[in-house]
């Protein structure tokens, strides 16, 4: 049983990353994590929001996430689910089902 329901936050931007040829945009990253959640995780609620890096940000985390992707730190896009990083630059489904799955989500039969 889900006891919260997670936060799924996507970091990026409109171009992408130097590091990623041939990867999708980090928006487009966001909208198929969305569909392959939904689709796999039928009537299982989680927030998604998208971050992008580039634009003026106002709560400070985001600042600091986005300061650490512009540092290097990180490529984007940077997946985090309640916090914790869960993919970075090329994202693979796998690991962010595997995190769901630990928060209490049940694959659809």
């Amino acid at each position: 049983m889900i006891k919260l329901v997670p936060l799924i936050e996507v970091y990026g931007a409109d171009q992408i990353c130097a590091s990623c040829v041939n990867a999708p945009s980090s928006k487009d990253t966001y909208e198929w994590l969305e569909a392959a959640i939904t689709r796999k995780y039928p009537n299982q609620p989680f927030f998604m929001r998208y971050i992008d890096i580039n634009q003026p940000l106002t709560d400070e985390r985001d600042k600091k996430y986005a300061e650490r992707i512009h540092n290097d730190e990180f490529f984007y896009p940077l997946v985090l689910i309640n916090d914790e990083v869960v993919g970075e630059g090329y994202i693979q489904i796998q690991p962010i089902f595997k995190a769901l799955e630990k928060l209490g989500f049940v694959p659809a039969e």
